[in-house]
């Protein structure tokens, strides 16, 4: 599959105020807490790395593989976890970091499925939301930009593997 890039929809300078400001907010909404933030791999890693940086309260990380897309630029709408929590959850504030909401399918099944775990709360944090493109009702708590029904690479979000190292965020077309 080849893909060309176009136009540049979101800068590097952008994504990292508005990181910033994401991580204020999550700092006086959990003030005197401490947080779990969940990063769902491989797409969130720059924006987990990024936000954690933002945050001034104690907190830990873990990692979590789901998906519902595999190597295809649709949802499959078949949700699989490919690798699960290394720290148990219960009584804790977890905020899950994701890099897009699209059809929210995935996040819907993952936040239900953490909910069994009885986390003291349990927030979404999401740097790209693609509203047009739900399929289940789900409403993300932190949200960086809002985008188009465009397929969209950089700063972690992939075509097939490629461009997650764009400092920025950019849309490609199938060619």
């Amino acid at each position: 599959m080849k893909f060309s890039n176009q136009e540049i929809l979101i800068t590097k300078e952008q994504i990292a105020k508005r990181v910033q400001e994401i991580g204020k907010q999550i700092t006086a909404d959990y003030a005197g807490e401490e947080i779990l933030l969940v990063g769902i791999l491989k797409g969130a890693a720059p924006f987990m790395a990024d936000l954690m940086r933002e945050i001034d309260l104690d907190l830990t990380i873990d990692f979590m593989c789901v998906s519902s897309y595999g190597s295809a630029t649709k949802t499959s709408g078949v949700v699989r976890i490919g690798k699960d929590l290394d720290t148990p959850i219960e009584g804790k504030n977890v905020i899950i970091v994701e890099d897009i909401v699209d059809s929210g399918l995935t996040l819907f099944y993952l936040k239900k499925q953490l909910l069994a775990r009885n986390p003291k709360s349990l927030k979404v944090c999401t740097i790209l939301d693609k509203p047009c493109r739900r399929k289940v009702e789900f409403k993300a708590d932190y949200v960086g930009f809002e985008v188009d029904d465009k397929f969209i690479v950089g700063y972690g979000l992939d075509a097939d593997q490629h461009l997650r190292q764009l400092p920025y965020i950019s849309w490609v077309k199938e060619e």
